[in-house]
């Protein structure tokens, strides 16, 4: 077994990436205190080729040397925009055609494992806050929440995790 060069492996440029097609998805980052978690997330949706994320409240926003830090260029490469708040948000992406999903744990909702998404649906996941998770207020705007099944002692993942498990989960769903 011999590691694969970069070249190797084929890795896009930064304009080929910009060029392709998207996964219509949309990371929403409700309020994320860690700039460290917001770089992994950038790095994610970069591996992984989300449409955008979409940075709210308090989230930290490139540039910024603690996101760079985890993201390694990928703040670069992914699209992203930001709202004064989470609800302004929602909004927007549902007026732009999003079914907005909360990826919390909450009464009815889903099982990551259980989830098809369908075809020809733009997705909007909210990941919350490290402590108090999605907002209820956004939870309440939501048309359904996706859940990652646990079994230990903990009840939550750390939030850029979490994004890896239901970005991939995304990622390997739509045709990737």
């Amino acid at each position: 077994m011999q590691k694969l060069t970069q070249q190797q492996m084929g890795r896009l440029s930064v304009e080929e990436f910009r060029a392709m097609i998207k996964l219509p998805v949309a990371a929403v980052l409700d309020n994320v205190r860690s700039a460290g978690n917001v770089g992994a997330f950038f790095r994610t949706a970069d591996a992984f080729g989300v449409g955008e994320i979409v940075l709210c409240g308090i989230t930290a926003r490139p540039p910024q040397k603690e996101i760079h830090k985890t993201a390694l260029g990928a703040e670069l490469t992914v699209a992203w925009r930001g709202f004064e708040s989470t609800l302004e948000a929602v909004e927007t992406l549902r007026a732009e055609g999003y079914r907005i999903v909360a990826v919390e744990q909450v009464s009815d909702s889903v099982s990551l494992g259980d989830f098809v998404a369908e075809e020809g649906v733009k997705y909007a996941l909210v990941f919350g806050n490290e402590v108090e998770g999605v907002d209820q207020r956004v939870v309440d705007l939501c048309d359904m929440a996706l859940e990652i099944p646990q079994v230990g002692t903990k009840h939550s993942l750390n939030v850029a995790v979490t994004g890896g498990v239901v970005l991939w989960h995304f990622f390997r769903g739509m045709g990737k």
